[in-house]
């Protein structure tokens, strides 16, 4: 299989697993959609349902407004040999590091995370097929955090994200001469969580993803919007004692994408595919629902389900996680997920390992 095939088909697989919505109404209008994999086992356990309940070293990706309640340095990272079970593409995979410390000198949380996403290894030919090489194309984004804690239950964020999609060689076989493989753009994020939100114990989430300017890989007439991401969510503490705590999330993720202007964006992408609460967009909107429970702050089981009708990804997921206190400050949880895969594979297999200290 030559190189335009092989990524081709790696890229549609793993269009059809984020956001296969967009693909049916809009033959895949958004770009660089490795920014919609949702990094860590913990969340991964729990149907994607985490946006309101974020409170280690994912909150960088997950919600920048929930860092500024850490007081703590945190550290996260995960790694996931995406899509291997599916034939032909077992050489990709996704990396996820992420940290965070609080400063008090500036009066809150400063982090950072990157994920990096790479498609394996491609053949390199030259404009007449000889055979050069092979080369890896990849994806990277590189993030920077400010978190605030404006009040005792209120916590805002902001991200500032780099983004690199390397896709190809500059004049070779694999693109024309002049044209470019590569694309470079840059996005925010704006999170917020608000604790004990109405009653005692139920937190609010929202985060914003992937605000930014169009990306370009050939010319500006032919850029590719960011896939921007509405993220919204619920996190009830039902059970806090000293030796269990039992944790209800629920969450919806809603991709803003179209060709208009970003800001425009949105507002119109709400009702684009149909209309405003018609069934195209109800069907383009994904619910997410999990549970945690921890005994002793030892052990934690955890479920979820996520329900993405338009997808074809809807199904329960399930996880563990091991946490060990190091030292008395020390503290270090390895978890494992079994994510749902819809239609390409049943189930994503990922680890994570989180230090806090």
């Amino acid at each position: 299989m030559n190189f335009k095939s092989t990524l081709l088909a790696k890229i549609i697989c793993l269009s059809i697993l984020i956001v296969s919505p967009v693909l049916m109404f809009a033959v895949s209008e958004a770009a660089v959609i490795f920014l919609l994999i949702e990094p860590g086992s913990r969340p991964g356990g729990m149907g994607q349902a985490y946006v309101a309940q974020v409170e280690d070293g994912l909150s960088g990706y997950w919600n920048p407004g929930a860092m500024a309640f850490n007081r703590e340095t945190q550290i996260s990272f995960m790694h996931s040999n995406w899509l291997g079970d599916v034939d032909g593409i077992d050489d990709m995979y996704i990396e996820y590091l992420g940290a965070n410390h609080y400063f008090e000198e500036y009066s809150g949380n400063l982090g950072f995370h990157a994920m990096y996403l790479t498609y394996g290894k491609q053949e390199r030919t030259s404009e007449n097929n000889d055979q050069l090489g092979t080369f890896t194309s990849y994806e990277l984004a590189l993030a920077l955090t400010y978190a605030y804690q404006y009040s005792e239950d209120l916590g805002l964020g902001i991200n500032f994200k780099f983004i690199l999609s390397d896709l190809a060689d500059e004049g070779t076989g694999q693109t024309e001469s002049g044209v470019k493989g590569r694309g470079i753009s840059y996005a925010f994020d704006l999170g917020l969580k608000k604790k004990n939100i109405l009653i005692n114990k139920l937190d609010f989430g929202l985060n914003l993803q992937n605000i930014g300017p169009n990306i370009t890989f050939i010319n500006e007439d032919q850029s590719d919007p960011l896939p921007m991401n509405f993220r919204m969510g619920l996190s009830y503490r039902l059970l806090e004692s000293e030796f269990s705590t039992f944790t209800i999330n629920t969450d919806m993720n809603k991709l803003l994408a179209n060709d208009d202007f970003v800001l425009k964006r949105l507002f119109t992408a709400w009702y684009d595919d149909g209309g405003l609460f018609s069934s195209e967009e109800i069907e383009s909107t994904i619910f997410n629902v999990g549970a945690e429970y921890t005994y002793y702050n030892l052990l934690s089981l955890r479920g979820g389900y996520i329900y993405d009708k338009a997808g074809s990804i809807t199904g329960p997921s399930f996880g563990a996680g091991i946490l060990f206190d190091l030292t008395t400050t020390t503290k270090l949880s390895i978890d494992f997920a079994m994510q749902q895969g819809g239609e390409l594979v049943d189930y994503n297999k990922t680890f994570s390992v989180g230090l806090e200290f």
